[in-house]
């Protein structure tokens, strides 16, 4: 291969690896759950892989978000706020470890 060719060669993988990282950047959305009245809502969400997902509490009690062995909040007081970014795809159920009845579902695509 002649020092052209090798060039040529290397700027249309620079071109690529940009072009890519602009795609992979306007994927990245942001969506909020509201904690309010001992329910999540939207009680099901769909987003796409690399979304990042904010639960807002609005209850006047503390409340966490649980997904066995994918993530777990702090105790949020009134107006706190978790916030967790999903990479892989699949069906993430969560829960109120405080509440158990509280849950909810996050599907990634």
């Amino acid at each position: 291969m002649t020092y052209a060719t090798l060039r040529r060669a290397g700027l249309r993988l620079a071109i690529t690896a940009v072009m890519f990282s602009s795609i992979a950047r306007a994927h990245c959305e942001e969506t909020t759950v509201t904690i309010d009245n001992f329910t999540f809502a939207p009680p099901e969400l769909t987003v796409k892989v690399g979304t990042t997902v904010t639960w807002k509490n609005h209850d006047d009690i503390p409340h966490t978000i649980v997904s066995a062995g994918k993530f777990r909040s702090k105790a949020l007081d009134t107006d706190d706020s978790y916030s967790f970014t999903f990479t892989t795809a699949g069906a993430y159920a969560y829960f109120c470890s405080l509440h158990p009845h509280m849950t909810g579902t996050i599907k990634v695509e």
